[in-house]
């Protein structure tokens, strides 16, 4: 297929890809809804202006557990998990009564330097 006459386009928005996962649909939950609207106004700026961001992987209504992805500078960064539990867990719980907690979504690479990081 001919990427130019296919009407998509050429370069994407990283700032529009980046909030796709914040954006609300009609069959998220109220709770669901009010988590992804706290993080797209108020804790994606935060994080984006240290050089971060963050992305939202889902939230289980059993355990309360929002979980949550650090990417850019925040995923190496040794004071994430400390920005994780006491900023953004702190704030998602205030707002939103069903939040019982954070937990950061770690991928194949991230866990294998967390765990080296404890050997040492």
């Amino acid at each position: 297929m001919d990427i130019y006459s296919s009407g998509k386009p050429l370069f994407l928005d990283a700032n529009a890809s980046a909030s796709m996962d914040t954006a609300i649909h009609e069959d998220d939950s109220e709770t669901v809804a009010m988590i992804k609207e706290l993080l797209e106004t108020r804790i994606r700026p935060a994080v984006q202006d240290d050089g971060g961001d963050i992305v939202y992987h889902g939230f289980d209504p059993e355990t309360g557990i929002v979980k949550l992805k650090m990417q850019g500078a925040c995923s190496g960064c040794p004071s994430s998990s400390v920005t994780l539990k006491s900023g953004i867990e702190n704030m998602l719980m205030h707002y939103v009564p069903e939040v019982k907690g954070v937990e950061q979504e770690l991928d194949d690479e991230e866990e294998d330097a967390t765990l080296a990081s404890h050997v040492d």
